[in-house]
């Protein structure tokens, strides 16, 4: 463990900003981050851990820590479930590919979604009917300041659409260093009505399906809609899709009644922000190196040298044709920073 100067953080971002950091720091255990924060927590930091759901826009001044925690543990087990303690540095999707190795049930609708186990519950990942509330126990965080461990429960994480309490309250206050999940073994519950999942396992004329057989579904649909950060550069959804009121839903089908929702509750309806996204005219355009995907107007891409600046103004010109359209805003899902 040792401190770098002025490290290009390309290769960290999924979007491949070649932004680059004052100082840099790699942890692989709890207690180097200990040993790091307890020199520099009265600092300004920078948490780094997949990369996944940011857009870098400047070079980052604060000390840049990596969390390379690794590890994967069984806490306990019966005939019917699992729990397993997962450290932050895990690569999400590695591990949803691990737990089908294992047929361990529950999180396979969440397969290829990019980044790290640790940043997972901050944003409360989710994708075709399942959150990763729904199989999540707990995290072990670090607060920052004073380096002492807390654990939190479900209930004290708040979670909410693509939201958590540390995403609002406890922003920048802990470091989560571990999740633990609890996971079926038998009689999995599959959720396959959502999307275009049931489509795809009906084209191979899979009646009965597996965990596995709904995990390749998805990565075959995750795929032909979204590009591999690894060919083009992107963080996936960049924009949350918007739950509107009531009121707002009446309006907006009254004027657009081709447009495809979903009912939250009686009183509030989300709306695709791809469909929007589309409608407004900006699928499959680019401007310079920054662009929207052919495929799904949700992610904006850096076609090769797009700054984070780039990117950025293209994502507040698709919000302001939105607004002006359609009436409704649509907020970033990304870290802008």
């Amino acid at each position: 463990m040792h401190i770098e100067n002025q490290k290009s953080l390309k290769k960290y971002n999924t979007f491949g900003i070649d932004v680059v950091a004052a100082t840099f720091v790699s942890v692989t255990t709890v207690d180097e981050l200990k040993v790091v924060l307890a020199k520099h927590s009265n600092k300004p930091l920078f948490l780094l851990g997949g990369g996944s759901n940011m857009l870098l826009t400047k070079a980052v001044e604060s000390l840049v820590i990596h969390l390379d925690l690794k590890g994967i543990t069984v806490v306990s087990e019966s005939d019917a479930n699992v729990r397993l303690k997962v450290m932050a540095g895990e690569n999400w999707h590695e591990f949803v590919q691990y737990c089908i190795g294992k047929n361990y049930g529950g999180i396979e609708n969440l397969s290829l979604i990019p980044g790290n186990t640790g940043t997972a519950p901050i944003q409360n990942i989710g994708a075709y009917g399942v959150e990763l509330k729904d199989t999540f126990v707990s995290c072990e965080a670090l607060h920052i300041k004073t380096q002492t461990h807390k654990t939190f429960s479900k209930a004290a994480c708040n979670f909410g659409y693509r939201n958590s309490v540390f995403k609002n309250e406890l922003k920048g206050e802990y470091i989560i260093t571990s999740v633990t999940f609890q996971l079926t073994k038998k009689d999995h519950q599959l959720h396959t009505g959502y999307g275009a999942i049931q489509d795809k396992l009906a084209s191979k004329n899979i009646k009965n399906p597996t965990i596995k057989d709904v995990s390749e579904a998805v990565i075959a649909i995750r795929q032909s809609k979204l590009p591999d950060p690894k060919e083009l550069g992107n963080s996936g959804s960049f924009f949350k899709n918007p739950v509107v009121s009531a009121e707002e839903f009446q309006q907006f089908r009254t004027q657009n009644p081709e447009a495809p929702f979903y009912e939250v509750s009686p009183t509030q309806f989300k709306i695709p922000a791809g469909w929007l996204i589309e409608n407004a005219g900006f699928k499959g355009k680019r401007f310079g190196d920054a662009g929207v995907h052919k495929n799904q107007a949700l992610v904006l891409v850096n076609y090769g040298n797009a700054t984070g600046e780039e990117i950025w103004e293209l994502a507040l010109k698709i919000q302001k044709k939105v607004k002006a359209q359609f009436g409704i805003f649509i907020e970033p899902e990304v870290n802008v920073i």
